[in-house]
């Protein structure tokens, strides 16, 4: 089924969620070990169906791309989990069968019509659509595409230092969805302390998540917006900005890219695109005494 998503407008550009896939195998104690039983109960009553599985109580998410489109050029924030991709060791993005390539078309947006793609980070759920499986070798999707990410990712994605058990559910990933990208020519760096990209970007160091994690943020015309990536993978760390997932490699860093993101957030009333909420996936943070709250647009 086609999903027909809204689109936002942020200045003269707009941005549509394109889906690849939503999940419900989370449970809150899985995905945040810093939870308590005592916290997630709290939040139950303003959590809808759509956000927490009513049957088994586990956490809703989003796996998509953030679909860009300026007066000059169509760009992907981030690609999803990637169909036929290997993932033994991760079963829920294990050789997919997603229709994630004619909902883009559905978007008016064909292959050779992206020019670039923006990575937040290179994790498993970020990045697998960069390459389809074509005349027996892993080659771009995206033909005429600069694919943009931080040179700490692929410093440490392309070594032996990440293959620990944190990095366990993206074993393979660079192998098969990035190298190929550089390989083809097609990759360009940013550096780790971020910086202006076009006339319209500019990637924030937000590492924690993992080590060169980027959030990057859109303006236009006086209004502005931020794609957040894996800063929060659901709403409920907006309320409780100490939870780290399960997947976040460097704890004391995330939890400080995580409360500066929400401060400046809501300080600046920021549009945020987010990689994982369920609903919308976009939305505001305001301020609610010393914490945040979290409502979608």
């Amino acid at each position: 089924m086609t999903h027909i998503n809204k689109t936002y407008q942020v200045g003269d550009i707009t941005v549509t969620r394109i889906d690849e896939m939503r999940l419900n195998t989370s449970a809150v104690s899985f995905l945040y070990p810093d939870s308590t039983q005592a916290e997630a109960e709290e939040n139950a009553w303003w959590l809808t169906p759509a956000d927490m599985d009513a049957t088994n109580h586990n956490l809703v998410q989003s796996i998509h791309s953030w679909l860009v489109r300026t007066p000059h050029h169509t760009i992907l924030i981030d690609t999803g989990a990637g169909n036929t991709k290997p993932r033994p060791r991760n079963p829920i993005f294990d050789n997919l069968n997603t229709p994630y390539l004619h909902r883009l078309a559905a978007a008016g947006v064909r292959p050779q019509d992206v020019d670039y793609v923006l990575h937040t980070h290179l994790h498993v759920d970020h990045v697998g659509w960069n390459t389809q499986w074509v005349d027996g070798r892993w080659q771009p999707t995206f033909p005429n595409a600069r694919h943009v990410f931080s040179q700490a990712e692929e410093d440490y994605y392309g070594s032996p230092e990440s293959h620990n058990e944190v990095n366990t559910p993206s074993f393979g990933v660079f192998e098969d969805s990035v190298a190929p990208i550089i390989a083809a020519g097609q990759a360009e760096r940013i550096g780790n302390d971020g910086g202006t990209f076009l006339d319209n970007f500019e990637f924030h160091p937000t590492r924690g998540h993992s080590i060169g994690h980027m959030s990057i943020e859109l303006s236009s015309r006086g209004q502005s917006a931020l794609f957040t990536g894996d800063v929060m993978n659901h709403q409920l760390q907006v309320v409780y900005p100490h939870w780290n997932t399960v997947f976040c490699e460097w704890q004391d860093d995330a939890r400080i890219s995580r409360r500066r993101v929400l401060e400046q957030s809501a300080e600046q009333h920021l549009l945020l695109f987010t990689s994982h909420f369920a609903q919308t996936s976009a939305g505001y943070v305001s301020r609610l005494g010393d914490g945040f709250t979290w409502h979608y647009e």
